[in-house]
């Protein structure tokens, strides 16, 4: 009985008070829903016009980019499998961020989660012997252990002297790169064996082919099979977050800590839980880059590529909604895979990152203004009832 008081009184505050999550969804006029589309569209309007901008102040045709991003991520033979398969581990990462924002916290290490975590994998696939599909389940398993062991540190910190998680996983991820340069000069750990290669001091050692991720063919185009794990563990995180009491308990605790100590909710186990959890998530991306084939398939320098990061914007731009996640990490991922195809436009590839840049803060400014419209509401709604 307790235990549903707690429930239920987490489900009011979750469902309260302006501007809070709403958990059974709670429809907006609709003259604020037609401004809010048309906010988005002018911004991303306008986030395309200065890209167009700056790809012509740099010498080259606004049409010609955007037609070869095109190419590289939909329209060219096989293009769009490689943009779902590049997608998959952006949203493993987009999913655990949010699950983390949620629950009021800010984890911005996803980056050497991931990283720590595909070292991980990386270790386990080459020496465990055993058919392939149980060297990739344990694999994975084990990377999103690493991933979950790099958040742990952030995460005990946090909950022993209430260091501030921005801080520790940020700095974290800059631990990561020399950890993983170091394990990759020694051939115990996650380097080559194969010494008669000539670069094997600075790569990994090659996974074996049956320890690669199942490709779906569809329509011409291969697609990874750790979409279907990507999207699934989306779904099942979107019901866990709306309709377990887990979830409402996770949203309690980043609305009001204050409410969730009183409802009984252990404020430092939940958010330490959390916050491993997300870094289990990012850790297990890191060896969907390595059984899939995004990343190639063994460890080298760089290998991480920034999607650790990308899987950060994805999460900050999906506002907390897991689902809406999905298709914010296909954008991400078409401006990856389509930036392969800008040379022949005579532009540097870079220019993807001016352009997600751009859109990005195309995609954060309408929140920004709805937020300010509806706290000036309240306050003239709290000046009317003086």
């Amino acid at each position: 009985m307790a235990n549903e008081l707690v429930n239920a009184s987490a489900l009011d505050v979750v469902t309260s008070g302006p501007g809070a999550r709403t958990r059974f969804g709670r429809t907006a006029p609709l003259s604020d829903r037609a401004l809010t589309v048309a906010l988005y569209l002018v911004s991303i309007g306008l986030a395309l016009l200065i890209s167009g901008i700056l790809v012509s102040a740099t010498g080259g045709s606004a049409t010609a980019v955007g037609g070869a991003l095109l190419d590289g991520s939909v329209r060219s033979p096989g293009a769009w499998g490689l943009t779902l398969t590049t997608m998959a581990p952006l949203l493993l990462v987009a999913v655990g961020t949010i699950v983390a924002t949620r629950a009021g916290l800010v984890n911005i290490g996803q980056e050497g989660q991931l990283l720590i975590g595909a070292c991980f994998g990386a270790y386990l696939a080459v020496r465990l012997q055993g058919p392939g599909w149980l060297v990739i389940v344990a694999s994975l398993v084990f990377a999103g252990v690493g991933g979950a062991m790099w958040a742990g540190i952030a995460a005990a910190l946090r909950a022993w002297r209430n260091v501030p998680e921005v801080l520790t996983t940020l700095l974290l991820t800059f631990t990561a790169f020399p950890l993983m340069t170091y394990g990759l000069r020694q051939n115990w750990l996650i380097g080559d064996r194969d010494t008669s290669r000539v670069n094997h001091i600075n790569s990994g050692e090659q996974i074996p082919f049956d320890a690669r991720l199942p490709n779906v063919e569809l329509f011409g185009n291969s697609i990874d099979s750790g979409v279907i794990i990507a999207l699934a563990v989306a779904v099942a995180v979107t019901w866990m977050v709306t309709r377990s009491r887990l979830g409402a308990r996770i949203d309690v605790l980043g609305l009001n800590p204050r409410a969730a100590q009183r409802f009984g909710i252990a404020r430092r186990p939940v958010a330490a839980a959390v916050l491993v959890g997300s870094g289990f998530l990012a850790g297990a991306g890191g060896a969907l880059l390595l059984h899939g084939g995004a990343a190639g398939d063994r460890l080298a320098f760089g290998y991480s590529g920034n999607f650790g990061w990308d899987g950060l914007l994805v999460a900050l731009l999906a506002r907390n909604r897991v689902l809406l996640a999905i298709p914010m990490a296909v954008v991400f991922a078409m401006l990856r895979t389509g930036s392969s195809f800008l040379a022949s436009t005579g532009v540097d590839r870079k220019m993807t990152d001016v352009v997600q840049a751009l859109l990005v803060l195309a995609l954060l400014l309408p929140p920004a203004i709805i937020f300010l419209r509806d706290r000036r509401r309240e306050l003239a709604g709290a000046k009317a009832a003086a």
